[in-house]
């Protein structure tokens, strides 16, 4: 984003720069600032003030198809990896220093002793870089900054190998536009002509004017700002403030059509296209089709000038962001979470153990690795984070990790590597130091396999079934996890490798999610009137501090505050843009919380559209109201968000959701004196019926319970053993894997996967929509496979190799009849 500090108006790149067509955010001072293509004639470079925290991101849609059948730009193959100036103008509180040239030469050269070889190369100047414009309305270069031009400092960070990057922002600058110019290169158009009427903004700073693209002259100026950069020979545009996101969580300021321009002139000169800041996920599609790259959040500095670069909190906001991003991110379309600051103890604002948690993050979520530190001052253990090569692969792997978990503080992470290992990270996000577990079922393995710390360098041996680690506070370990001979591997739809051809897409209501509904049961001498008949839903309550609440931002508790509240506590923020997310599987769903005088307005949405906003003021305090609902809601995945707009505090309490019922009855009275035999009908296919378990403890099947047919029965002598009181048990039941399925309504679509190993087995969803598969081996046709059934079932096996010739292989599944072709797991046999 621009981030001109002072109100995140950005180094002034201003005015005339790169807006002197745009009007660009300086990179201190007061938000009226301008910045990198700013319009005006001058670049100032005041104090560095906070970014404002978006007003809101709408949650995502189902993801798109994954990157896996995507062709990347050849410049990017795998995440970049250099420098950015902007921490530095920021901590320096001096923004110019950190972009004249000999700053530039310095790093450059700084880079070219201590980093290139790991892969660093990238210098990429952040705003207040220029200052005027040309006769075309082009931006100038600030010739302070450069006198000797700053073609010669391009020439000089080429000259070491090295790649150049400049900072521009949607629109053109009110000076261009007042100038009337000519436009390069396009006889008859004028910089007059290419703002739309009425004039409304551009950016999130108000720098710049709206350019009108229903105008073909628009995209003729931007291609001819895109033609000068290549000629000075960028490699590289920051293009900030882009919108749908940048604070604005609506569409009141647009920077599609912006973002879409420069794309094309940009690809044309072979010019990495990064977008910041804090994206809007909904719009995941259009970022990942336009640009290389694109911020997932806002700045990672901690604006405390001559203090520190960052803080721990800013990197550990980031998690839930990282988890919310990754199916979007990797091979070609990078998930930025900002300046990687690790490089200095004395000026990056964190422990060692956070400063490594934080490369970590980066290299496992396949983010852009460029530190923001003075490269002339990074200390040894600095430099030991940013060079450790093992680290370093995981990120060019260019697989973003995904979670097993975010449930807890104690997490574990993971991606497949390229040489069919695992990468897995161990956080502990806690305030003690803990043992956390990697399981390999949540991996997809079975079997040995072998174990190695990345972090340290060193083989650990092998480990069947799960491997434990101490984890310090705010800490992390690294391993590679290599599966061995006769073990076998699981490949998700949307793991790495698995390549799609045709008309595909993820999920969109045509996965089925695991889940679970409880039995409650009243056990009482003589028993008792049974509870009425729910009929064909029920609601699921959810407290405040339910770990699938998600919080974004920065949030308290508060407990026992006796005024009535459900559990007698609530989650509060005062921080605008704060926002709480929940993924349920249901018909509906209603937020109910306190209002009061001193509470403000919030967006809601759900699946990533905007509902109202909604009002929790009132005259008094008034407890549990229930300020949304939405019922009706078609019967599967949904994401429910709520965001605060304005107002002083935002309260949540609980969510109410209503989901259709699983099991009949969903409760019963019990005699404990005499207990009988209880039936319970399972409402889904029970071959779907994974088990009945109570607090995380499963009932013995054959004995606590039979199944016969769609009947499930708690025997009499299990319930005889329960005693008096209330107890609940609950029935699960298995999903799609990881609750997602690839899709394609195309005949002729296929997916294909390559492996080294001695078989290979498909199981995937089955259902009515479903129809015949041809199954493909090594480039023969070996088998043709029905995937129909009456009910829609998850995870079954439908194909099987049988003994294969231990060397590479590639099983290809073709659809050839049917509505919908489901994939969800392909799972060979290590060879």
């Amino acid at each position: 984003m621009l981030r001109s500090i002072s109100k995140r108006r950005r180094l002034a790149v201003a005015a005339g720069a790169v807006a002197a067509t745009l009007a660009l955010p300086a990179v201190a001072a007061s938000a009226a600032d301008p910045g990198p293509g700013a319009t005006s004639t001058e670049s100032s470079l005041p104090a560095p003030a906070k970014r404002k925290p978006a007003t809101a991101e709408a949650p995502a849609q189902p993801a798109p198809a994954p990157a896996a059948g995507a062709t990347p730009d050849p410049w990017a193959v795998s995440p970049y990896m250099g420098w950015s100036s902007y921490s530095m103008q920021v901590y320096s509180n001096d923004g110019a220093k950190w972009i004249n040239a000999d700053q530039l030469i310095a790093q450059s050269d700084a880079m070219h002793a201590k980093l290139q070889k790991y892969g660093y190369k990238y210098i990429n100047v952040d705003s207040g870089w220029n200052k005027g414009f040309d006769g075309n309305g082009r931006p100038t270069p600030d010739a302070t900054l450069y006198p000797d031009g700053l073609q010669a400092v391009i020439d000089h960070v080429h000259a070491n190998g090295q790649k150049f990057g400049l900072y521009t922002i949607p629109g053109i600058s009110p000076e261009v536009y007042e100038a009337n110019l000519p436009i390069a290169g396009a006889p008859g158009c004028t910089t007059h002509d290419i703002v739309q009427q009425p004039i409304v903004s551009a950016d999130y700073w108000k720098l710049n004017y709206k350019l009108d693209f229903t105008n073909p002259c628009a995209e003729k100026w931007v291609d001819s700002v895109g033609d000068l950069f290549g000629s000075w020979g960028v490699d590289f545009l920051k293009f900030d403030s882009v919108t749908p996101g940048s604070g604005v969580g609506d569409l009141s300021l647009d920077a599609r059509d912006d973002v879409a321009a420069w794309s094309k002139t940009l690809k044309e000169n072979h010019i990495w296209f990064e977008l910041s800041w804090d994206l809007d996920r909904k719009y995941a599609s259009l970022w990942r089709e336009k640009a290389n790259g694109w911020r997932i959040e806002w700045d990672v500095e901690a604006y405390a000038p001559g203090v520190a670069l960052t803080q721990w909190e800013n990197i550990a906001r980031l998690f839930p962001k990282a988890e919310a991003w990754w199916p979007y991110t990797g091979n070609g379309g990078y998930g930025d979470m900002d300046s990687l600051n690790v490089g200095n103890g004395q000026m990056d604002g964190m422990t060692k153990d956070e400063r490594r948690t934080a490369t970590t993050l980066w290299a496992m979520q396949a983010a852009p690795m460029y530190t923001g530190n003075d490269l002339t001052r990074l200390d040894a253990y600095g430099l030991s984070l940013l060079t450790n090569p093992e680290i370093i692969a995981i990120n060019q792997a260019a697989t973003p990790a995904r979670p097993v978990s975010t449930s807890t503080d104690k997490q574990v992470w993971y991606s497949r590597q390229p040489d069919g290992s695992y990468a897995v990270a161990l956080y502990n996000l806690g305030r003690t130091d803990a043992n956390v577990t990697v399981n390999w079922s949540d991996l997809g393995l079975t079997g040995a396999a072998t174990v190695r710390d990345l972090w340290d360098r060193k083989n650990l041996g092998p480990a069947t079934g799960s491997f434990t680690a101490e984890v310090p506070i705010h800490g992390t370990r690294v391993f590679k996890i290599a599966p061995q001979r006769g073990g076998t591997v699981a490949l998700n739809d949307n793991d790495k490798g698995v390549d799609y051809t045709g008309d595909w897409a993820v999920s969109g209501g045509k996965e089925l999610a695991a889940s679970s509904q409880p039995l409650a049961l009243t056990l009482a001498p003589g028993g008792g009137t049974q509870p009425p008949a729910t009929g064909d839903t029920s609601v699921v309550t959810l407290n405040d501090t339910d770990p699938a609440i998600k919080y974004q931002g920065s949030w308290n508790l508060s407990s026992g505050r006796g005024l009535g509240d459900h559990q007698d506590d609530v989650h509060w923020s005062w921080n605008v843009g704060d926002s709480i997310e929940h993924t349920f599987t249901g018909t509906g769903i209603a937020y109910l919380t306190e209002t009061n005088v001193d509470e403000g307005d919030v967006d809601i949405y759900l699946d990533g559209v905007l509902q109202k906003t909604v009002s929790l003021h009132s005259d008094t305090r008034q407890v549990q109201q229930k300020v949304f609902e939405a019922q009706g809601l078609p019967s599967g995945v949904h994401t429910f968000k709520a965001v605060l707009k304005a107002g002083q505090f935002m309260l949540v309490d609980r969510l109410d959701v209503t989901r259709q019922n699983l099991i009949s009855p969903i409760a019963a009275v019990v005699d404990s004196s005499a207990p009988a035999d209880l039936a319970v009908t399972v409402l889904r296919d029970p071959r779907e019926l994974t088990g009945v378990a109570r607090n995380g403890v499963a009932l013995r099947s054959g004995q606590d319970y039979t199944v016969a047919g769609s009947k499930v029965t708690l025997t009499k002598a299990y319930l005889a053993s329960l005693g008096a009181g209330p107890v609940q048990l609950d029935f699960t039941f298995r999903g799609d894997r990881f609750n997602d399925v690839h899709w394609t309504g195309t005949n002729g679509a296929a997916v294909s996967y390559s492996f080294t190993g001695a078989e290979v087995s498909w199981l995937t969803a089955t259902g009515p929509d479903q129809g015949l598969v041809d199954v493909y081996l090594d480039g023969k046709k070996v088998k043709t496979v029905d995937t129909r059934t009456d009910a829609r079932l998850t995870q079954q096996s439908v194909f099987s190799s049988g003994k294969l010739t231990n060397k590479k292989h590639t099983i290809r599944l073709v659809k050839a009849t049917g509505d919908v072709m489901r994939n969800d797991v392909i799972r060979y046999t290590v060879g």
